[in-house]
Parts: structure tokens; C-alpha cells; sequence
């Protein structure tokens, strides 16, 4: 059969069409796509578990696959409880907070006035009308912040649903996308296919666990500094972490505000604990728990926030860089294709030695390639 090449021109108008019709159909079925796209990692990051209970513990299929959303929807609801009550305790004490704002602002206007000589009355006017606008969107954000949870309750649900049938149809699934693919290719697009599982089930259970210790250290940060709401500033930050350089600077912010509207002595140290934190988290917790090998550029990241904030919203954001670090795992491994796998990571450098750092005598961490 004689190959076709069309002309470059050509080419690059079909590419384009063709992304173009897929942003759009993501944009409309985002309803859909995004529980799904959501439930699919989480069945990934599911399966060696209800492989266990089928085969050692001799369970169904069926009765795997419950197990495995029942400890889900214990771990996502435990989750929701914590910030439906933490959020109820912070609308509550909203309007104290507001107040608390505009004090810590006047005095902080009077010691402008009297150290750098500033008009006092200026000041007042130009500050309150910024903090009218900050608290006025504040509480917007917060309504807002209120209505996504409700909303999410149709996204958990057909989260669930996906999830059930994913891990319950896997083999067909797998059967499926085997026999798409000539059999003599069979070995491998199986090799691919199991190393794409692999890969990804790494770096999803890494990104937990570098949610947890981000949260651990930023709550034992604003608890030791006595911070209002440090465990739930904690939490949000160690979420808002997972989108990388916006998120970590989002947190700290509201770190800071609310550390300084509750008496401001300790802004500063917030602010360098949050740097702290940040430093820490790249350079040795992200290498020792998610490695190099799906690790997304910084050009690529900011370009796969803004794409995912405008196909699906707040969801896109979080799910953007799994997406990113799953087409990376499968540009490499088709031909043709490797130099967008490149393009998408980071700038290897040869014969990298990897760090390790020993804990204990039979202890070790060493940085995952």
C-alpha cells in the first residue's frame, strides 16, 4: 500500500482543526470528561488493591470493586466533612475577621504617617476602598467557595459511578484497547500499557504523599506561630501544592492576610516559612516521592493550568498535570512522537548522580529517577 505524504501546510491545518474539535468537545462534555478523567486515575491508584482481595483474599469482582470505592468515598467524605465544618467555623467568624482587617490596616496607616511622613487622610482613601474591593470579593469567594461544594456533589457521583465500572470492566477495557493494535505489535503496546500503569499509579500515590507532608509541615508551621485556622490553612495548602508555583503562592497569601488581620506580628515569619516550605518541598520531597520521569516543565505546567482552568474550571487545574504527565509517559513510548515527550519534560542532564538520605542504619531515601 503506497504512503500518502501531504503537504506541510496541510499537515499543520489538520493538527490544528483536530485540537481545535477536541478543546471543544472537552469544553462541552466537561460534565462527563472531568468525573471520568478523575475516577480513571483513581482506578488506577485502586487496582493493586482490588487485585489483592481478589486474589489473596479470594473476593469477586464485584465485591473488590465496592471494597475499593467504599474506602474512596471514606477517605473523599472524611476530606469534606473536615472543610464543611472548618469553613463553617471561618464563615462564622467572617465579620469579626473583617473588622479585625480594618483595624491592623489603620494602625498600620498611622505608622506609615508618622515614620514616612505620608498624607494620613489619602491613605484612608486609597486603602479602603482596596480593602472594600479585597472583602467584598472575599466574601464572593467565599459564596463561591460554598456553592462548588454543593456543586461537586454531582461530580462525586458520577466520580463513583466511573469508578465502579472502570475497575469492574477493566479486562474488557484492556482486551479492547489490545485488539485495536495488529497483533504483532501485541507485546508491545502490552509492555507500554503496563508501564504507562505503572508509571502513573508512582506518581499519583507520590502526589498524596506530598500533599500529606506539605500539610503536615505547613500546620505544624502556623500552629507553632499561632495562626487562626492553621490546620485548615495547612490542608488547602498542601492541595493547592499539587498545582504547581500558583498554588503554593495562593496559600501563602492567605496565610498571610489572615495572619496579619489576627495581629500581624508574625506575617513575616509566615511568609519565610511558606518559602521554606516551598524550598524544601522541591528539592528533596518532590524528587524522593514523584521523580524526574513525569515530571512536566515549568512552560508546559502554566500552559496545562490556564487550558484546564478554561475547558473544566477549578477540576481542570488539579487534573491538568496528571493529564500532562500521562501524555508525556505515552509520547516517549510511541514512535514518532519522542521529541514531544522531551519538549513536555524537564532539561535531562547526563550521568545525574541521584541523592539518597539515610534515616536510620537500614533506612534509606534515594531520589527516584
Amino acid at each position: 500500500m503506497k504512503e500518502i505524504k501531504l503537504p506541510f501546510v496541510l499537515r499543520l491545518a489538520l493538527i490544528l482543526v483536530s485540537i481545535l474539535a477536541i478543546g471543544y468537545l472537552a469544553k462541552i462534555g466537561k460534565g462527563v470528561l472531568a468525573p471520568l478523567f478523575f475516577s480513571f486515575l483513581m482506578a488506577l491508584l485502586f487496582l493493586p488493591f482490588a487485585n489483592f482481595l481478589e486474589r489473596k483474599a479470594k473476593f469477586s469482582r464485584t465485591i473488590s470493586t465496592f471494597s475499593s470505592l467504599l474506602v474512596m468515598l471514606t477517605f473523599l467524605s472524611g476530606l469534606i466533612y473536615f472543610f464543611t465544618v472548618q469553613l463553617g467555623d471561618f464563615a462564622n467568624d467572617f465579620p469579626t475577621l473583617k473588622s479585625q482587617v480594618f483595624t491592623s490596616f489603620e494602625q498600620l496607616q498611622v505608622w506609615v504617617s508618622h515614620n514616612f511622613h505620608v498624607n494620613f487622610t489619602k491613605q484612608m482613601s486609597y486603602i479602603n476602598q482596596a480593602l472594600e474591593k479585597v472583602l467584598s470579593s472575599t466574601a464572593l469567594i467565599l459564596g463561591f467557595t460554598f456553592s462548588m461544594f454543593s456543586s461537586t456533589m454531582a461530580f462525586f457521583v458520577f466520580s463513583a459511578l466511573f469508578f465502579i465500572f472502570l475497575l469492574n470492566y477493566r479486562r474488557i477495557l484492556y482486551g479492547f484497547i489490545i485488539s485495536v493494535f495488529h497483533e504483532r505489535h501485541f507485546y508491545k503496546v502490552n509492555d507500554a500499557i503496563l508501564e504507562i500503569q505503572k508509571i502513573i499509579k508512582i506518581y499519583i500515590s507520590g502526589l498524596l504523599i506530598q500533599i500529606l507532608i506539605v500539610s503536615i509541615l505547613t500546620s505544624i508551621l502556623l500552629s507553632i506561630l499561632g495562626v487562626k485556622y492553621a490546620i485548615l490553612l495547612g490542608v488547602l495548602t498542601g492541595l493547592l501544592n499539587v498545582i504547581p508555583y500558583v498554588g503554593v503562592l495562593i496559600a501563602g497569601l492567605m496565610a498571610c492576610l489572615i495572619s496579619f488581620a489576627t495581629g500581624g506580628n508574625h506575617t513575616f515569619f509566615v511568609l519565610l516559612g511558606y518559602i521554606v516550605i516551598h524550598i524544601i518541598d522541591a528539592n528533596i520531597v518532590l524528587p524522593l516521592v514523584v521523580g524526574s520521569k513525569v515530571k512536566i516543565n515549568a512552560l508546559f505546567t502554566f500552559i496545562g493550568l490556564l487550558i484546564g482552568e478554561e475547558l473544566w474550571g477549578i477540576s481542570g487545574m488539579f487534573l491538568s498535570i496528571p493529564f500532562l504527565a500521562i501524555l508525556k509517559i505515552i509520547f516517549e513510548r510511541i514512535e514518532g512522537l519522542e521529541p514531544w515527550g522531551k519538549l513536555l519534560g524537564e532539561e535531562s542532564k547526563m550521568n545525574k548522580i541521584r541523592r539518597k538520605y539515610k534515616i536510620t542504619k537500614k533506612i534509606t531515601l534515594e531520589e527516584k529517577e
